[in-house]
């Protein structure tokens, strides 16, 4: 007898697609998504994320899941990793998101310490284990790219990196020829992990970490400037910190004077709730000298039903003269 419409889905019919993906997954050499819910093409699964830091599976959801929708997944990947890497353990860890605080579970195998991926032949200091976020944002790729492929020839470039996390823009940036990167993060801890970022990759100098508030360090930046490059990617929301509709248009105000004449930008926008749009009315009306030269691409791991939900990524340029 067939089910009503209206009938309850079991955990299998609503996971499917992640079910799915795992059945037919491969494992790529360097860090990487696997399965994107949250891009609106799987219905069902768009609070779900399967991301490879190898040689660790992360499974995020922004919903509870149950014991028995875990286990399913349990089962799907551990026959797919038997397939796979039989000789090898399976480890995979469960982070959920969405109601309050993270949560983070241990769910099979073992986490290495320390715990350093690549992309691109880049080295990068992970943490699946603690904090929301991981210390690499794989949706960024794309960005990381254009850094190196713009630096690229280029000598005596200097760069501005605010809001750098753990610099992972700084140390493709110096590793493409960049000579001098000023790096800005209110957490000294997650400029502490950019620092170990720099050393895992044999860079001993030409980037500075300073542990400010953005907010309340335009005259230490600006002595240090102007600069042929600065990348603004700050947190989407971050209680008491930052707010994307009150606070980017106040980065946006002060971005000309940062620039060298020709100098580049990168403007990251992360909230699915703000579209492309946001930014370019806040260039209008706040940096109206800049011009967008083009959105960057998201890589195709994270495709999206809606580009404006997406990760928002604008290279903007400054006037020659």
């Amino acid at each position: 007898m067939r089910p009503r419409p209206d009938a309850p889905q079991t955990p299998t019919q609503t996971m499917q697609a992640l079910l799915d993906a795992i059945a037919a997954l491969g494992l790529p050499t360097d860090a990487a998504r696997l399965f994107h819910g949250r891009g609106g093409l799987h219905p069902g699964c768009e609070h779900l994320a399967l991301d490879w830091y190898p040689p660790v599976l992360v499974l995020t959801s922004f919903q509870p899941l149950d014991d028995g929708a875990l286990a399913l997944v349990h089962d799907a990947l551990a026959a797919r990793w038997q397939q796979l890497a039989p000789a090898t353990l399976l480890a995979w860890v469960y982070q959920q998101r969405g109601t309050g605080k993270a949560t983070t579970q241990l769910m099979a195998g073992s986490v290495p310490d320390p715990h350093v991926v690549t992309e691109a032949g880049v080295r990068f200091g992970v943490h699946v284990l603690r904090g929301q976020n991981h210390g690499l944002f794989l949706d960024m790729a794309a960005g990381r790219r254009w850094v190196q492929a713009w630096a690229a020839g280029r000598p005596g470039l200097t760069m501005l990196n605010l809001f750098a996390y753990t610099c992972a823009f700084s140390v493709v940036a110096r590793l493409a020829g960049v000579q001098q990167v000023v790096n800005v993060d209110m957490a000294a801890g997650a400029l502490a992990t950019g620092q170990q970022n720099h050393r895992l990759n044999g860079i001993t100098s030409g980037a500075s970490f300073l542990p400010h508030d953005v907010f309340n360090s335009w005259g230490k930046l600006g002595r240090g400037g102007p600069y042929d490059l600065v990348v603004l990617d700050p947190p989407s929301f971050q209680k008491g910190s930052f707010v994307a509709t009150k606070d980017y248009p106040r980065l946006l105000r002060r971005l000309p004077g940062l620039l060298a004449p020709g100098g580049h930008a990168l403007l990251c926008l992360n909230a699915p709730e703000l579209g492309e749009a946001f930014l370019r009315d806040g260039l209008a009306a706040e940096a109206r000298g800049l011009q967008v030269v083009e959105r960057l691409a998201n890589p195709p791991a994270f495709a999206d039903a809606s580009p404006d939900r997406a990760l928002k990524v604008l290279v903007v340029r400054a006037p020659d003269s």
